[in-house]
């Protein structure tokens, strides 16, 4: 009985905090879903329909907290969420923007995880933000720009790049020139308010986990 007693408690707080790491998953995503909306654009670096945002901000705080797959999940979630309340793209738009969040979140998390350290963390976002920017360019390409193009004509938006850049070229000229460097500012952007919230919510991130 005194065994059986003692596996009960020490599966317990195992069994606590998994559904305490379901809620705060389900939680970011929500908090992931709202940032959706708090875009904007940067009219000197990207064409306007290109617009900034910092939703990955909550996956990568689930990442570090809880683990690579967690931050998966919470890019997983808010894209579903979008995409069944209001998608203008026929979930081409969300399923790029989780792939590449999933990109970004998931070597992030995996490298910190290996050993948990400032070091570790700065790494990880680093090469969570490259690879997000490379990935950018054929996903873009093969999934988000056939979509748009159904609604504007393709040398309708080149000709929103050539406004910035007069001697720009070709689609992906324009992905490689413009949307790689945005997308790796987006990630580094982003990587920095973790930074700097990631420890006053720490005690939140961890309790009972």
């Amino acid at each position: 009985m005194s065994d059986l007693s003692v596996v009960k408690n020490q599966n317990r707080p195992t069994t606590v905090g998994r559904a305490r790491a379901i809620t705060l998953t389900a939680m970011l995503s929500a908090v992931a879903f709202v940032l959706m909306f708090l875009d904007f654009p940067i009219p000197f670096l990207i064409p306007n329909f290109v617009k900034m945002d910092v939703s990955e901000l909550p996956a990568l705080l689930a990442s570090f907290a809880l683990g690579p797959v967690y931050g998966v999940v919470v890019c997983l979630v808010k894209n579903l969420v979008h995409f069944i309340t209001m998608t203008t793209t026929g979930g081409a738009g969300e399923l790029c923007n989780f792939l590449l969040g999933a990109c970004f979140v998931f070597p992030a998390g995996i490298i910190y995880q290996r050993q948990k350290s400032r070091k570790n963390a700065l790494v990880g976002v680093l090469v969570g933000a490259v690879v997000m920017a490379f990935l950018s360019i054929p996903c873009n390409y093969f999934i988000s720009y056939p979509v748009y193009s159904k609604f504007m004509p393709i040398d309708a938006i080149l000709e929103m790049y050539r406004a910035i850049r007069p001697t720009s070229g070709g689609l992906l000229e324009c992905l490689v020139m413009f949307n790689a460097p945005f997308t790796l500012l987006k990630g580094l952007l982003t990587s920095l308010l973790c930074f700097l919230i990631y420890k006053p919510l720490s005690p939140i991130l961890h309790k009972g986990v």
